[in-house]
């Protein structure tokens, strides 16, 4: 009996090939549940990288500086799911329209999505790459990789949903300020060093 040999082109971390219906009654039959480290990324059923400390840390950091921002009509949620086409990721800090209420029936979708972030250390080719397709193709107006690698903070904006990019990226090292936009309007400034684990 010949030796299947994995395709070349799949990368080891994912593991089974699905729609996000499949994904969502799979979820409703309790086939999958909270305690599994899995989520789907461009119908692919992907590991969740497990979190360090300095994760942990920065991603609260993160939520804690834009709650103080955010204004009336959003809120700030942290490591939940939100619907797009072909995935169903859980960012680590998002901010959503309305109020979390509003989504009793349904997860969030990319037109109630204003900002996606992700915290990344162990994850951050996954993060410039599969993630960032999938924010783009599904029209999520900016997207940061709080970068922990190389310490600094990438804003991605003005996707492009054909060819799943983005058009325009900034990036902000530590000792930098940045804007926070949200639907054309910008909401204050945040210092990379207050959302970044280091001390003085």
């Amino acid at each position: 009996m010949p030796v299947i040999q994995p395709r070349a082109d799949i990368p080891e971390d994912l593991i089974w090939r699905m729609g996000v219906e499949q994904y969502h009654a799979m979820v409703n039959a309790g086939i999958l549940t909270d305690d599994d480290p899995v989520e789907l990324l461009e119908g692919w059923l992907v590991y969740k990288m497990p979190k360090k400390p300095s994760h942990r840390v920065t991603a609260r950091l993160v939520r804690t500086a834009l709650e103080a921002l955010v204004p009336m009509g959003w809120y700030v949620d942290s490591q939940e799911p939100i619907t797009l086409a072909d995935s169903e990721p859980e960012p680590d800090v998002v901010v959503v329209r309305g109020s979390t209420r509003q989504y009793l029936d349904r997860h969030p979708g990319p037109k109630d999505v204003g900002i996606v972030i992700e915290v990344s250390d162990t994850t951050l080719q996954r993060d410039r790459e599969t993630k960032l397709r999938a924010y783009a193709r599904s029209g999520i107006p900016i997207y940061w990789i709080v970068n922990l690698v190389e310490q600094q903070i990438e804003i991605y904006s003005q996707p492009d949903t054909e060819r799943a990019a983005y058009r325009h990226q900034d990036n902000y090292a530590l000792g930098d300020t940045f804007s926070v936009g949200l639907e054309r309007s910008v909401l204050g400034e945040i210092s990379v060093s207050s959302i970044f684990p280091v001390t003085d």
